[in-house]
């Protein structure tokens, strides 16, 4: 009669008993924390609850999932930098090799050593992609054969035995041919070489997996979505992280992967949900869509913008008590030909010009010996006559209403048009008809993403680090086959605000100040 000394598969299941008494022990040692002595104000304790609660959700022991999916034996234990700062099980005398449990998250017992190691880490990394050929230091490869969260079976690799012949895993050849119902799993007891090989690529670029259907773009790009939390965290938490979906229910099949894998932060979102800035109540034919997602669209729009910026005619005359300044219009024009060089957005640039020409007004008030500060500044750019000046030069323009009328008006549409669009694209892309309002015209799906292009246009776009020109690529196919794009948050081009920075001291009178600006980026 075997004992649980001699017999592998009774101690695997005793170490994974141990692992979800250890999981649980770190759930409620998360659910007793008293943040009662640690927070200064309520503002505190609620973030500070926020966080323990996803801690909680995240360390939920799930019954019909394996803590652990295989197992790795090093012929030497590898650093601790690889080990997620540990030391993995502690080996006995006569072990040769350190012992790893590789999961779906770090499990650990009451002293801090690991009983789980993440799939994450970089120690787990052997475990997708040693061979016979190269063994990257694996003595031996097991994997567990479960039925719900019942450890039943486990086969073996001796990776460094050259007595051992390399085959196929029964196990894993198993796992990949079960029949798949219900919603989308996670694959990550599954995950071959060359899909290891995408998980893990960098964080500096777009990666597009492609395929025919069922062959695990989705489950890849998903994968990678966990990896690169993992890795990157600090860096992602600033921006977030978006997963998007034609449909609602592409969403709602594949909601649980990345919860089952720990993230629960990840928001989910179709492109429509990106857009949806205008009620969507028509449709287009195919030829006008094409053009309307054409990245030339873009160039159209954004000269439709720039065009209702106007040179100014006239001076600026500002009234402050007894004193008239006068800003001559070459002066004026010299601040707005500067402001659209720069290629600040439209309306950063738009709240940026007031300050510009008040800022020019201080100048002439320290000419004639006052000494302004910045709230006289203030109070020039909030004037009346600042104010008509900009509106003048550089107006308020509302994104819909841009678009409705380079959609309805043909002449508007051909100035800006020219030499970017054919005749016939034009023709292609006009409304049969006028529409009386943004909120009576039928937009089609097409329409809403034009809408958010002249939305980003005018101002950042407030969404998770994707800019329109991000969302448009999402929307476009790779041009052969199938795709699922899998990238991390896109940087944005960050809007430029532009405030007056401290003054250090004044100049003397008769000296022309420079202007001091500095530039922020949010």
């Amino acid at each position: 009669m075997s004992t649980p000394a001699d017999d592998p598969l009774a101690r695997e299941r005793s170490h994974l008993a141990a692992s979800r008494a250890a999981l649980r022990a770190m759930r409620e040692d998360v659910e007793s924390l008293d943040i009662s002595d640690v927070t200064a104000n309520w503002v505190n304790a609620q973030i500070l609850e926020r966080q323990i609660g996803e801690r909680i959700k995240a360390l939920a022991d799930l019954s019909d999932t394996p803590l652990f999916f295989g197992r790795l034996d090093y012929l030497h234990a590898p650093g601790v930098e690889q080990a997620e700062g540990a030391e993995g099980e502690r080996p006995r005398p006569e072990d040769a090799y350190q012992t790893l449990h590789i999961g779906r998250r770090h499990v650990h017992d009451a002293d801090g050593d690991p009983m789980v190691i993440d799939w994450r880490a970089p120690v787990s990394q052997p475990f997708y992609r040693a061979s016979k050929k190269d063994p990257m230091g694996i003595a031996l490869r097991r994997r567990f054969g479960y039925t719900g969260g019942e450890l039943t079976a486990y086969e073996d690799e001796h990776l460094s035995d050259p007595a051992e012949a390399a085959r196929a895993s029964k196990l894993l050849q198993q796992e990949i041919e079960r029949p798949r119902v219900g919603p989308m799993r996670d694959i990550v007891a599954t995950i071959q070489p060359e899909q290891d090989e995408i998980v893990r690529s960098g964080l500096g670029g777009t990666v597009c997996v492609q395929g025919g259907p069922g062959t695990g773009k989705t489950a890849v790009g998903l994968h990678r979505v966990a990896y690169l939390l993992y890795a990157h965290r600090e860096r992602l938490a600033r921006t977030g992280t978006l997963v998007i979906g034609p449909n609602r229910s592409f969403l709602h099949y594949i909601e649980q992967v990345l919860p089952a894998l720990g993230e629960l932060t990840v928001r989910q979102a179709t492109v429509g949900d990106l857009v949806a800035h205008v009620e969507v109540r028509g449709t287009d034919d195919a030829a006008a869509a094409l053009v309307k997602g054409d990245a030339r669209m873009a160039e159209v729009l954004r000269r439709a913008l720039y065009a209702h910026v106007t040179m100014p005619t006239e001076p600026v005359v500002v009234v402050r008590g007894s004193r008239r300044w006068r800003v001559p219009a070459y002066e004026v024009e010299e601040i707005v030909r500067e402001l659209l060089n720069r290629g600040i957005r439209y309306g950063a640039a738009r709240e940026a010009l007031p300050q510009r020409i008040a800022h020019a007004v201080l100048v002439q008030m320290e000419r004639s010996g006052e000494a302004p500060d910045d709230r006289v500044q203030d109070a020039v750019a909030r004037g009346s006559a600042v104010k008509a000046a900009v509106k003048a030069v550089w107006p308020v323009v509302d994104p819909a209403k841009l678009v409705l009328r380079l959609l309805t008006d043909a002449e508007f549409l051909a100035v800006h048009a020219e030499g970017v669009l054919s005749e016939d694209e034009q023709k292609t892309i006009l409304w049969a008809g006028p529409a009386r309002s943004v909120k009576s015209a039928k937009w089609s799906a097409a329409d809403a993403v034009l809408v958010d292009e002249a939305r980003d246009l005018i101002g950042r776009t407030p969404s998770l680090a994707m800019s329109s020109s991000t969302r448009r690529r999402t929307c476009r196919p790779c041009s052969t086959g199938r795709s699922a794009a899998a990238a991390p948050p896109a940087p944005r081009r960050s809007s430029a605000i532009w405030r007056r920075g401290p003054r250090r001291g004044r100049r003397a009178v008769g000296r022309r100040r420079s202007p001091i600006w500095a530039r922020t980026t949010r």
